[in-house]
């Protein structure tokens, strides 16, 4: 394995980076929903389109290069529906469905104008392997219908499209079994309320009461999209706890304290150092689940596995840079507040350690 970036890996972090830097986000509690502008500059850039098909404006690259814009997206702490439409919503549409149907469901997504998520945790578990929402198939020429509750759906108003993972009621000629159903905001049956997050990007509950599907993705289930959400949110993360670490590494150069630079002190070298090899490890396996969903036909455990590394030793991390920057660290006219928040978002996306560890042993022992 050679996680060296290719080159049009690296060019599209080089680009993304451009096109984000200097965009400091506004003041906590003052920050908008949606950053348009600069998701107009990535549209602009040719960066929503990495993934997309060549009749659709796009590139025809896959979750490495996606993996690049998300990482800048984390490491700028940008208020871009990024995660939400391209790891939630555009790469499992490519993986997954037929012509017509990507072609519908992506039609908008290069210029900007089309947003996708997905709809992926519920209260009991927020990568169910067996989602309690259920699709009811038919079988009598009407439309397949999906019931339950969803939670932390980011972007869910604003969303063109909604991918719903649930498990299939044996019915017709489907097999019980899990599938991803997909559903407009705006459809019957269908109310999305607005919930709190700790970075304040916008997320909703989903009640679904036998909401009618659009369509289903054939080829893709619950397990396939948690690997791409898993592997979006880790790459974001990896670029929040990248620049917190060179955040805080900046300051404890530069702060003196008794006539000498913080970095001396030989405890404040040795948090320095953890944080460091906890930001290292989770983009060196931030970087395995991408490249396995890339290559492999196997996905293995990569995902859960990086998951786990954000779930137990991102916050730690994170804590560990706001006590090495003092009071500055809880200052929210200050950077560190606003990646702190957006890690804190990304665990609850995956899980929590413990969720993680569950879904690693789980994969043991059904493989014994």
């Amino acid at each position: 394995m050679d996680f060296t970036p290719g080159e049009a890996e690296a060019e599209v972090s080089r680009l993304a980076a451009q096109v984000l830097a200097g965009r400091d986000a506004a003041v906590a509690g003052a920050a908008p929903d949606f950053d348009m502008a600069a998701w107009k500059d990535l549209a602009q850039a040719g960066l929503l389109a990495l993934a997309l098909p060549a009749g659709l404006g796009g590139d025809e690259l896959g979750v490495q290069a996606t993996a690049a814009v998300l990482t800048q997206a984390g490491r700028y702490a940008a208020r871009v529906p990024a995660l939400a439409t391209l790891a939630l919503g555009v790469l499992p549409v490519m993986r997954s469905a037929d012509g017509d149907l990507r072609a519908r469901l992506l039609t908008g997504v290069a210029s900007g104008d089309t947003l996708l998520t997905a709809a992926i945790r519920e209260r009991s578990d927020a990568m169910p392997s067996a989602p309690l929402t259920m699709l009811t198939m038919t079988g009598s020429g009407q439309p397949a219908t999906v019931t339950g509750r969803k939670i932390g759906v980011p972007y869910a108003a604003a969303a063109r499209w909604i991918l719903v993972p649930c498990s299939v009621r044996p019915a017709g000629a489907r097999p019980g079994g899990t599938a991803v159903a997909v559903i407009e905001p705006d459809a019957d049956g269908l109310s999305c309320q607005r919930t709190r997050s700790s970075s304040g990007l916008p997320e909703y509950t989903l009640r679904l009461d036998e909401t009618p599907v659009l369509a289903l993705l054939d080829g893709c289930d619950a397990a396939d999209l948690s690997r791409l959400a898993i592997a979006g949110a880790c790459a974001v993360a990896d670029g929040a706890l990248a620049a917190a670490l060179e955040l805080t590494t900046e300051h404890v150069r530069n702060r003196e304290q008794f006539g000498r630079p913080l970095a001396t002190f030989q405890a404040v070298a040795q948090q320095i150092a953890d944080v460091y090899a906890a930001a290292r490890t989770l983009h060196l396996a931030a970087n395995s689940a991408c490249w396995r969903l890339d290559t492999g036909p196997d996905p293995g455990r990569d995902a859960d596995v990086a998951a786990y590394w954000l779930a137990q030793y991102g916050p730690a991390a994170m804590r560990t840079c706001h006590h090495l920057h003092g009071g500055l660290g809880m200052d929210v006219t200050y950077p560190l507040p606003r990646y702190s928040a957006l890690l804190t978002d990304l665990v609850a996306l995956v899980g929590g350690a413990d969720d993680c560890l569950d879904r690693l042993a789980a994969a043991e022992a059904a493989d014994a």
